[in-house]
């Protein structure tokens, strides 16, 4: 009777420890990291986005003084609280005047504050030549949360 021959497998040799996966006590203690550093960042985050469009107005509110700074180079006055800011992208019409108005706009379009409302103007001002502001976030005038081109930050 023939002997039955020796099969051999494979011996199966442990995986090293870089090729192994990791363990769920591995998992959680990743996790636990995350959710600290999470919970550290993101209130400081989250406080951001009111005071970029907060910056964003004090930038439109310049933007619109050079604006009207050129006009007024070109016209010799600013526009009438009537024509408003809109004098600035097409030749007004009415009361005063603008003889040598500039082809093709002092700004290429007028944009509205972050908060969607638009801009602001009243030419004689009560703070100055005139007056620029934005309604803030709580979209009504004389507001605290109004910007305005009579309190911008000073440019250094």
């Amino acid at each position: 009777m023939p002997m039955n021959p020796v099969v051999r497998l494979p011996v199966r040799r442990a995986a090293p420890r870089w090729a192994r996966g990791f363990t769920l006590i591995e998992i959680m203690v990743v996790v636990v990291i995350i959710a600290v550093l999470a919970a550290l960042i993101v209130p400081n985050v989250i406080g951001r986005a009111e005071d970029a469009r907060v910056a964003k107005a004090q930038a439109d509110i310049r933007t619109l003084e050079s604006a009207l700074a050129m006009y007024r180079l070109d016209n010799g006055h600013y526009p009438s609280t009537d024509q408003g800011l809109e004098a600035l992208v097409k030749k007004p019409s009415g009361d005063p005047p603008a003889p040598n108005w500039k082809e093709g706009g002092y700004i290429a379009a007028l944009p509205n504050d972050p908060w969607g409302n638009p801009y602001q103007y009243m030419c004689p001002g009560q703070h100055g030549p005139f007056d620029i502001w934005s309604k803030g976030p709580s979209g009504v005038t004389g507001a605290k949360d109004n910007i305005t081109s009579w309190q911008q930050p000073k440019k250094p």
